[in-house]
């Protein structure tokens, strides 16, 4: 709400948060005039919801204790590899989405998400294909998707000047827009400027 967002990425597990941020703007701009730009969610279409890479019923998450389960932006190729080809898959052979096969699901989730192609061509495409052919080409997508991250992170990691110019700059930014709503509310429910 400080930053006056109109647009808020979350997954389905957040947008209570969101809800709960659209109350307060609502309510307030109600009693006290138009201050907060009440947010709307950006859920994409696919990929709003990645699953463990070990068990596909519980959302994929960084603190899992099984390092298998997650792939992580920095991880390397090989760990990539290692992760999707252990990765759990179902019963049977055809490469179908459906609560049936929550494994199967999960790459073709994974497969859309990076390759920007819907679930149903995506299951025209692997007919006939075994679970091998998917999971390679979702090691193929998340190597080639992730590189470009490991590369610019890895070059400016260890840049610590550009870094701590960059989070000051970023940070008196938002500080400038933060304040400006501030200051509004403030003003509005009766409270003094407070100093700078």
């Amino acid at each position: 709400l400080l930053y006056n967002a109109d647009l808020v990425p979350v997954g389905e597990d957040q947008r209570q948060h969101l809800e709960l941020c659209r109350d307060l703007a609502g309510r307030f701009n109600q009693k006290y005039s138009e201050t907060f730009t009440i947010p709307e969610p950006f859920v994409p279409q696919t990929g709003a919801r990645i699953m463990s890479l070990a068990d596909p019923t519980r959302k994929m998450s960084k603190s899992d204790n099984n390092q298998k389960a997650t792939v992580f932006i920095l991880d390397e190729p090989e760990q990539i590899k290692k992760k999707v080809g252990s990765s759990v898959t179902d019963s049977g052979s055809e490469i179908k989405a459906g609560t049936d096969k929550p494994g199967v699901s999960n790459l073709l989730t994974i497969h859309s998400s990076l390759s920007g192609k819907n679930i149903s061509s995506l299951e025209d495409h692997f007919l006939g294909k075994g679970y091998g052919v998917l999971k390679s080409e979702v090691i193929e997508l998340l190597v080639e998707n992730l590189r470009p991250v490991r590369e610019s992170y890895r070059k400016l990691i260890n840049d610590k000047s550009f870094l701590d110019t960059v989070l000051k700059e970023g940070a008196q930014a938002a500080q400038k827009r933060a304040f400006k709503i501030l200051s509004k509310v403030q003003r509005k429910i009766g409270l003094p400027d407070r100093p700078r």
